[in-house]
């Protein structure tokens, strides 16, 4: 992917933070809030964070990059959707990428570190797959919205497009794909292609798909679990999700791959579907979503990262291990 000089945003430029400022407070005021103090500032490649000090609380202001501007749309579009189940924004700019969200409370993962208790992943990823089928008829209009679309019967040419771009995957370079393991990837292609067209047949359909859940993007407050940090999200085969939840809890817990915690979990986040399809068929679809979905996290990364900042070389390598993941017998 080339990466042209306009898409630098400028969030450091003075006359970019005034308009912010004022479209902040703007919006505040017309809840009936205002602004009492200087923000707390968090910036990535990919999106600029404030936390905003009001009269009434924190809030919290987000501006994403080109790549993940599609995240403000999206926000709006959940909390119609499935509401109770992601913040209500205060606001959005979906052509600006702009969103100003209240204050979530506690994340999982503060309540896990305090104390583990797997049993709240149990109950979280069937809310999470609720979320998910109330999507599931609305695909048009979340592509309309700018989502990408990673369903499974276009990623094998999404990939084949990825591999053509040697810069992103810093082909034989360091921290980069070496010489085997791309041709490898290159040989990958038809029996990847097989099976997403298998994993289409199936039928289970498409639906958002986060991307990133892991315990650092759910609240766990007294109003229950929701779902935030949507940048990454795509129009996928919803099982993908398993991927980068399975993979954290794995790590967070020091469990080994196929461990039967994991298997609970996965389970309980099947459950939601098991009245439209037996068991058998969900657990062949979520075996084949969640390696196929290493290249969507591949894609993902690649759009986080499409901006000249050069804080994008610290996360560089993040595409072409996700997409070299695609190799691994067990992803998760």
């Amino acid at each position: 992917m080339t990466t042209s000089p306009h898409r630098r945003l400028g969030w450091a430029d003075p006359h970019w933070q005034d308009e912010a400022h004022a479209w902040v407070a703007a919006r505040l005021a017309a809840a009936g809030r205002r602004v009492t103090g200087p923000v707390e500032a968090r910036v990535r490649p990919w999106s600029l964070v404030w936390q905003v000090p009001t009269d009434a609380g924190p809030v919290w202001f987000k501006a994403n990059n080109l790549g993940t501007r599609h995240e403000a749309a999206l926000l709006s579009l959940l909390a119609e959707l499935a509401p109770g189940r992601v913040l209500t924004p205060i606001a959005v700019d979906a052509v600006r990428g702009w969103s100003l969200l209240p204050h979530g409370g506690e994340s999982l993962r503060e309540l896990l570190e305090r104390d583990w208790d797997a049993s709240h992943w149990e109950r979280v990823l069937p809310e999470y797959a609720a979320l998910q089928r109330a999507t599931a008829s609305q695909v048009d209009r979340l592509l309309a919205l700018g989502v990408p679309d990673h369903r499974p019967d276009v990623l094998p040419a999404l990939l084949t497009e990825l591999l053509d771009d040697h810069g992103s995957l810093r082909v034989g370079a360091d921290g980069g794909l070496d010489a085997q393991t791309y041709e490898r990837l290159r040989a990958e292609v038809p029996a990847y292609a097989d099976r997403c067209r298998r994993l289409a047949e199936i039928g289970v359909p498409a639906a958002v798909q986060h991307d990133d859940l892991h315990d650092g993007n759910v609240f766990a407050g007294p109003a229950g679990y929701r779902f935030f940090d949507w940048g990454d999200a795509s129009v996928a085969h919803p099982f993908g999700s398993l991927l980068v939840t399975l993979r954290s809890v794995r790590y967070a817990s020091d469990l080994k791959p196929g461990d039967p915690a994991l298997t609970k979990l996965r389970d309980a986040y099947l459950e939601p579907w098991t009245d439209a399809y037996d068991r058998a068929t969900l657990l062949e679809a979520a075996g084949l979503a969640v390696p196929a979905t290493t290249v969507s996290r591949a894609l993902s990364w690649r759009r986080a990262l499409d901006t000249t900042d050069p804080a994008r070389a610290e996360y560089a390598e993040a595409v072409p291990g996700w997409l070299a993941e695609l190799l691994s017998s067990d992803p998760v």
